[in-house]
């Protein structure tokens, strides 16, 4: 038998796995790297998060990326490039952070990397009729595997698209495999670039599970920072929006995409909620003299009335917790104006469930190498909500 056939057998047999979870976002900060210890499988998985770090991406790594980054023109050759300059960047992160954390690379199973994504096509937005849902993530997995020496699963969206899903969110297997409760109803609500819940039922029954996405999060904000008050990257603690007035009129316009009265679950990204988006937003609502200051704000009452309004919609009405996590968990102002709007709901930061919110993604897409190793997959939801059972990533080895 091949090698590294018998050594991902043995790994798949082992009653305890080290998989080291790999997450880059697309606000581009940096790579987040969380080291989990899993047993067991599916309903019975248990977990540690041992260590959890990000490492900064470079300003010139941000803006290569930036470039290519949620356009319906580029370069292929930039894309071609950055596929494996990405991969070599994030296996040169992760060998500097073991030494870090004094682990060695052989005392890794396997590394679950979820790559950048740099365009994300799901059918309802590019509407072309002879082509299904569609996602792209650079930074192949064997450049890892063979630089870092360690088994690795990467490209884990694909298998969603091709069992009829989107390509996200993903986060709803995880979500109910480590965070459900049979002690009360749960909302997982994540604010990055893009926002979005998973809705766990304290009946932990998984055909009453599902997630969605319910538009932006902080993608809009950060843009518009980015473009107005550079160098900052952000609106740190919400604190702009906050000295900032909403323009009720601009807002309507914001709010009136078809995109908000399609059915769940659906997904969307920077393709579509990006600066282009907010001109054209001005330019109808007769506010382009409008000042950033109140432009940030607007922009924040709008993820925060979006995603209100997706949870009044689509959830139960019965009595839940809502745990926030991501980027957008950080900026108070969002956070308070959701809350404003959602006041039957309690708001803890996911940090109650065991783990910091900031490593939550690496450590659902560490979950998905463990399922892929060791489980069965599991399917979610029915009807219109339903989420195929399978498992996901591509096996890369090191040799």
């Amino acid at each position: 038998m091949n090698k590294n056939l018998e050594k991902l057998f043995s790994i798949a047999q082992k009653p305890e796995k080290i998989v080291l979870g790999l997450m880059s976002g697309t606000s581009l900060d940096g790579l987040d790297l969380a080291l989990c210890r899993f047993r067991g499988s599916g309903v019975d998985t248990t977990f540690e998060l041992l260590h959890f770090t990000t490492y900064p991406y470079s300003d010139s790594i941000r803006v290569k990326i930036r470039d290519i980054f949620s356009k319906d023109f580029v370069k292929l050759q930039s894309v071609c490039l950055l596929n494996s300059r990405i991969a070599l960047l994030q296996a040169r992160m992760i060998l500097q952070t073991l030494e870090q954390w004094k682990i060695k690379p052989e005392e890794v199973d396997c590394i679950a990397s979820h790559g950048q994504t740099i365009y994300h096509a799901p059918k309802r937005f590019h509407l072309k009729p002879h082509f299904t849902n569609s996602t792209l993530q650079i930074g192949d997995g064997d450049h890892i595997a063979y630089k870092t020496g360690i088994i690795t699963l990467s490209d884990f969206r694909q298998k969603h698209i091709a069992a009829g899903g989107e390509g996200a969110p993903l986060a709803a297997y995880g979500d109910y495999l480590l965070f459900s409760s049979s002690e009360e109803n749960r909302i997982l609500l994540n604010i990055g670039g893009i926002a979005n819940f998973t809705y766990l039922p304290a009946s932990r029954q998984p055909e009453d599970v599902f997630a969605t996405d319910t538009g932006p999060g902080n993608t809009l904000i950060d843009a518009l920072v980015q473009h107005h008050l550079p160098p900052m990257l952000y609106d740190e603690g919400g604190a702009i929006a906050q000295n900032g007035e909403v323009n009720e009129g601009l807002l309507k316009i914001l709010k009136g995409h078809p995109y908000f009265l399609q059915s769940i679950p659906k997904t969307i990204g920077p393709e579509l909620f990006n600066l282009h988006y907010i001109q054209e937003a001005q330019i109808n609502s007769d506010t382009l003299m409008l000042n950033p200051r109140d432009l940030i704000a607007t922009l924040t009452r709008f993820s925060a009335e979006t995603i209100a309004e997706a949870i009044l919609a689509y959830t139960p009405a019965t009595p839940a917790k809502i745990y926030l996590s991501g980027g957008g968990a950080h900026n108070a102002t969002l956070v308070n104006w959701i809350r404003e709007l959602l006041p039957q709901y309690s708001f803890y930061n996911f940090k109650e469930l065991g783990i910091s919110p900031d490593a939550k993604e690496a450590v659902l897409f560490a979950l998905f190498a463990n399922e892929a190793l060791a489980g069965n997959g599991v399917a979610l939801g029915k009807g219109e909500t339903a989420i195929p059972g399978v498992t996901f990533g591509k096996f890369s080895f090191p040799h």
